[in-house]
């Protein structure tokens, strides 16, 4: 990570995390900012794509006000492991009760992806608060797919601007290796299956990014599956290469929080039989994915 620095647009010391993606805020106390100090903290995230801040001291009245500050709070799909009294703080952890039940969702967020990929109003951002970290392992990468789509050659990108993908929960859960879901009728009608684009527009500035992910995704429209799920698997490939991803070492304390309209993320494993883990999760309601033709079509109107 670069040296510290102070940003000419809100006067916090910041770092990048990789390159130009991201920023490491020092010097801030969330817990005791006042509304001011974390507006300045949601504008550097909306630049950046994605913050942490490391040190911080986090009660879940804390983690409500921090992530009120970026809009209205998302609840979870699934509630069992949500904090008593908080139902928008849901926790991630191996740990079990006295009856030797899981207090928390264990292996979430493994597998490239955006969080709420297979709603019509996918969440905007995703924040993590460690409480208990393991020592080694359990690390959160992020792909930056602004970054990734720049760098595409001219006649891909016009390719991709065109292209719908078909989401779906009910396929992930169908087939993925491990979960906790159940795949009930009310599931099946508060979820039905979405299409969203496959590169996505930001509302903030629009730049694009590619918008591709795995597990929910179940088809390209205009394409047999094969080679849907082919141009998927390379597309997710080029994206998470080494040079587009930050790797982010928790440290108890640490709070990340990304963008879900321009990155992929995903988790890695750790020896759950020798460490514990707690984190704590929130999510911020999101809009419809922008098209590339939406925006086209938005520009046309106001010309």
């Amino acid at each position: 990570m670069q040296q510290a620095s102070k940003s000419p647009a809100t006067g916090l010391n910041v770092a990048p995390l990789k390159d130009d993606f991201g920023a490491q805020i020092f010097d801030v106390d969330l817990q005791t900012a006042d509304d001011a100090l974390l507006q300045k903290v949601v504008e550097t995230f909306h630049a950046h794509g994605a913050i942490v801040l490391r040190n911080q001291t986090m009660e879940p009245d804390d983690l409500m006000r921090f992530i009120q500050a970026f809009g209205e709070p998302e609840l979870h799909t699934q509630t069992k492991f949500c904090l008593p009294g908080y139902p928008h703080i849901f926790k991630i952890s191996n740990m079990v009760d006295e009856n030797g039940e899981p207090i928390g969702a264990h292996n979430d967020g493994l597998g490239w992806h955006t969080d709420y990929s297979y709603k019509e109003e996918p969440v905007m951002c995703t924040m993590l608060y460690a409480v208990t970290v393991p020592e080694e392992g359990g690390d959160t990468l992020l792909a930056d797919q602004v970054a990734a789509y720049n760098d595409l050659p001219d006649d891909e990108k016009a390719v991709l601007d065109t292209l719908k993908i078909h989401h779906s929960l009910v396929h992930f859960i169908q087939n993925r290796d491990f979960n906790s879901y159940e795949i009930t009728d009310e599931l099946r009608r508060e979820n039905p299956d979405v299409i969203h684009p496959l590169v996505r527009v930001h509302p903030a500035d629009g730049r694009k990014a590619l918008w591709v992910s795995t597990g929910t995704v179940k088809h390209i429209l205009g394409m047999e599956d094969e080679e849907a799920m082919a141009l998927i698997e390379r597309l997710v490939a080029y994206t998470t290469q080494p040079k587009y991803v930050y790797q982010h070492k928790w440290q108890k304390g640490d709070l990340l929080m990304w963008d879900n309209r321009c990155t992929l993320h995903t988790g890695t494993r750790y020896d759950d039989v020798k460490y514990q883990r707690m984190a704590h999760r929130l999510w911020v309601k999101g809009e419809r994915p922008i098209a590339v033709w939406d925006a086209s079509e938005d520009a046309r109107k106001a010309s």
